[in-house]
């Protein structure tokens, strides 16, 4: 077989379309005036340091090395931006960091270190309104935490035993919408309702009105509810099981059979005052408010009674302020939180959150930020571009759209003086 040599051609093509949609977004603007201003001798701007990141993970990488190892020629005279080193990359990006700030709550001997970036999270959210994918009648904000399990220089000991951190994360949609980093040893209901407080500010500070409000037990603290119903209408919140909640339990009398899936269970609701013991420590007994118990039990096979209800069953509750939904709709509507799940596997495994670059909390604050906006503009992407072209869907992991769409061999030319990109293959559009 005989190989002829000729001049680099870049196996990632597609790459150039999707920059070029940054920029008629706006966002290379957005960048340049929200993050700080430069030495006026610097070779790179803002928007070349988290375009090249963002086309790294869009082009299939997961470092910052990848840049000058396998994307090398895909950058080669590029009319959308310049590609720096990966030190110079990894550089830029630890100047956005903020310190980390400890927390410590009363009698308690442990520090609790936390890694706020407002800065980030702001642009996130302006990014976000640029690309229009949050404007629904009703916004729903779902908030979890996730761990990440990494041996990072300061990544302290969470409780199932491995070292990492755990984000706090806010969710709308498929968007995310703020992120706040803490360490391993910090768990996830530890001083949440200040984090929730910061998250909403910046949410309302940003003309975004949060209308329902979903979190799993960890959210389940006076303090937190007395947050949400500051800034929020309506909020579902898992119950954590405890005295009060048995004997709320134990009071409903209007349980209904329901079947889900092969299994028999039973559902009722009550209205009842919870936290009773929490304000009257905290001195805020005029903030107690009735709410609704949405509970769904089903039998133990073990038999095994409980102790305060006198049966033998498990239970599922759910704490609401919401009246006019049946409890089947409630179940229902809290139910679909568990999609975030999935939200965070996409994170992960196609978007770096896995690998994080750096060995402190707060420059990987700055890691998680970036990368879960690229997964936002990604959202934004695919659905503009599968309304183009042929052979992708809204619904793709971005795995498949690298192999459906970047991967297209390309090379910047001149002709006449301008800039061209000459495809080596089919866009095919849609007619």
């Amino acid at each position: 077989m005989k190989v002829l040599n000729s001049s680099p051609i870049s196996s990632f093509g597609g790459i150039n379309f999707v920059l070029r949609e940054f920029n008629q977004l706006g966002i290379n603007n957005l960048i340049r005036h929200s993050l700080p201003k430069l030495p006026s001798q610097s070779k790179y701007k803002w928007e070349d340091i988290l375009y090249s990141y963002w086309s790294i993970l869009m082009c299939g990488g997961d470092c910052a090395e990848d840049i000058s190892t396998n994307l090398r020629y895909s950058f080669k005279n590029n009319p959308f931006l310049k590609a720096p080193s990966p030190d110079r990359l990894l550089s830029r990006l630890k100047d956005l960091s903020a310190p980390s700030k400890k927390f410590k709550k009363n009698r308690c001997r442990i520090f609790n270190e936390f890694s706020l970036n407002p800065k980030l999270n702001n642009l996130n959210i302006r990014i976000l309104k640029k690309t229009n994918t949050i404007n629904k009648k009703e916004i729903v904000l779902d908030y979890d935490n996730t761990y990440i399990f990494s041996n990072k220089k300061d990544a302290k000991m969470s409780y199932h035993r491995k070292k990492g951190y755990c984000p706090g994360v806010g969710i709308i949609g498929n968007n995310i919408v703020y992120i706040e980093n803490r360490n391993g040893n910090c768990a996830p209901h530890t001083l949440q309702n200040e984090t929730i407080e910061r998250m909403l500010k910046l949410l309302k500070s940003q003309d975004i009105k949060i209308d329902i409000f979903r979190a799993d037990s960890a959210s389940y603290q006076f303090a937190n509810i007395t947050t949400i119903a500051k800034y929020v209408d309506k909020f579902y919140i898992k119950a954590r099981m405890n005295d009060a909640i048995s004997n709320a339990i134990k009071s409903i009398t209007n349980w209904s059979e329901i079947q889900i899936d092969d299994k028999i269970m039973y559902r009722g609701s009550v209205i009842f005052i919870p936290f009773k013991r929490a304000a009257e420590k905290a001195k805020q007994k005029e903030l107690l408010k009735e709410y609704r118990l949405v509970v769904t039990k089903e039998r133990r096979r073990d038999g095994q009674m409980n102790l305060f209800t006198g049966e033998a069953c498990v239970y599922s509750a759910i704490l609401t302020n919401e009246y006019n939904k049946s409890e089947e709709e409630i179940a229902r509507f809290y139910n679909q939180r568990g999609k975030q799940e999935r939200e965070f596997d996409i994170l992960k495994n196609d978007f770096g959150w896995n690998k994080m670059p750096f060995s402190k909390l707060e420059q990987n604050t700055v890691f998680l930020i970036i990368t879960a906006i690229c997964r936002n503009i990604y959202n934004y992407i695919i659905r503009k571009f599968s309304k183009i072209y042929k052979f992708l869907s809204p619904h793709f992991r971005i795995k498949k759209f690298i192999f459906r769409f970047i991967c297209i061999p390309a090379k910047w030319i001149k002709s006449g003086r301008t800039p061209k990109l000459r495809i080596y293959g089919n866009i095919a559009f849609k007619t």
